[in-house]
């Protein structure tokens, strides 16, 4: 079979892996779980573990792909080991500080061994062959990969994961100054990964945990379902951690003056940490200065959950009818939905959809047989691809297709090439 028609064939809805539900799951309280399970787009198997069926796959390739596309600009990929041994983490002290959350047991040899929920240890130990001087300085390198964390308030869907997927990086410095502009980098990529995502997140002072003695930075959503809770400034953006917030509550912002501090329920999509000598010291990651002596190497990380980002899209962007996903991380940009009637119904759907295919639009075809149109558009709906292209016997006596935006109302009759031209603009 050619790569062509396996093409063709995954891209028709009754050929792809997929039934979605009128039923709301009954364990799940979460909007963004209770959407993608009736969505077909991911399945639960425990408590905070979910396996991704085609459609969610999809999107979470798409989001992966828009934080790769700021990533690389900033440092090279790579992908470390999830299994690591009891060693590597008792130097740094943090085996049994991360016992409550690291899966910790041993192997049939007897040695312990952990599931990793981060990387700083292995990333600071891979990085001594590769660092030895000031000229090897700045470096930077990034993972996503999978992480395992024992969540004791695994209740949230996507938003709070035993099992998930992280985008780690980590950086590199001989002094706070290359730091602090590489940090401020970050910072801005970080934005342009949750506005790509069609996310408005704001930059949130908090404190850096076991991490680091220095503030880090979150990334909040406002969210109803959000689990933290932040002191925000909507004119100009100043964010606090209500746990070290020095703002108050219905006072003046204390950087514009002139907005009001709201106490907003967040979602923490991503979080940066300045690092300090917190992981190299314990390894002895050292480099030679300019004047021949050793020094600690200066180190950061930063993370973004990537299913935890998938479901803060889904609790930010749905309707009474599902989701509404924007067209970036879209599982496919047009849904053909084919109304049966005659034959040349059937013929004027199959080479709508070829048309589609010859343009490298992405789109779902939902061809099933025997399915009602109000079962069509109830599906449409739930799964939310941000275009619907209707053909049925009163379009194609027309020779055009009916369009609408899946968070409009009216729908449009239009040409294929229009439709076509529309899609490439």
């Amino acid at each position: 079979m050619s790569a062509r028609i396996q093409v063709y064939f995954c891209m028709r809805q009754s050929q792809l892996f997929l039934k979605t539900r009128k039923d709301f799951p009954k364990d799940e309280v979460a909007i963004n779980a209770q959407l993608l399970i009736r969505g077909g787009f991911i399945e639960k198997l425990m408590s905070g573990v979910y396996s991704f069926l085609p459609l969610g796959f999809r999107v979470r390739d798409n989001i992966m792909s828009v934080i790769r596309s700021e990533m690389n600009a900033l440092g090279a990929e790579m992908i470390m080991p999830a299994l690591h041994p009891r060693a590597v983490w008792e130097v740094t002290g943090r085996w049994k500080k991360m016992e409550s959350i690291m899966y910790q047991f041993k192997d049939h040899s007897g040695k312990e061994v952990g599931l990793g929920p981060t990387h700083e240890e292995i990333i600071a130990l891979i990085a001594k062959p590769v660092i030895e001087s000031y000229a090897d300085l700045p470096l930077a390198v990034y993972q996503i990969q999978t992480k395992f964390r024992d969540e004791a308030r695994a209740k949230s869907g996507l938003l709070r994961g035993r099992e998930f997927t992280m985008k780690d990086l980590y950086s590199f410095h001989a002094d706070s100054a290359s730091l602090d502009i590489y940090y401020n980098e970050v910072k801005k990529a970080y934005l342009n990964v949750f506005s790509r995502c069609g996310l408005r997140a704001f930059v949130t002072e908090a404190s850096g945990g076991d991490f680091s003695k220095e503030y880090s930075h979150e990334f909040m959503v406002a969210a109803d379902a959000g689990e933290d809770v932040t002191y925000l400034c909507r004119l100009c953006g100043f964010a606090q951690n209500k746990e070290i917030a020095k703002a108050k509550k219905g006072g003046a912002c204390p950087t514009c003056k002139d907005g009001v501090v709201e106490e907003v329920k967040t979602i923490e999509v991503g979080n940066i940490f300045k690092l300090g000598t917190r992981f190299s010291e314990p390894v002895k990651l050292l480099f030679r200065d300019e004047k021949g002596g050793m020094k600690p190497v200066i180190m950061a990380s930063y993370g973004i959950g990537v299913e935890r980002l998938m479901g803060t899209i889904v609790e930010g962007s749905h309707d009474d009818r599902g989701i509404v996903w924007p067209e970036s991380v879209a599982p496919f940009r047009v849904h053909l939905v084919c109304i049966e009637g005659d034959a040349d119904v059937s013929e004027f759907c199959k080479k709508t959809y070829e048309r589609f295919l010859k343009e490298g639009i992405d789109v779902l075809y939902d061809d099933r047989k025997e399915v009602s149109a109000g079962e069509k558009f109830f599906d449409a709906d739930l799964i939310g691809i941000p275009w619907r292209a209707v053909v049925s016997q009163k379009t194609c006596a027309h020779g055009k297709i009916e369009v609408k935006r899946r968070n409009e109302k009216e729908a449009t009759l239009v040409k294929v090439d229009e439709f076509l031209k529309m899609m490439k603009k």
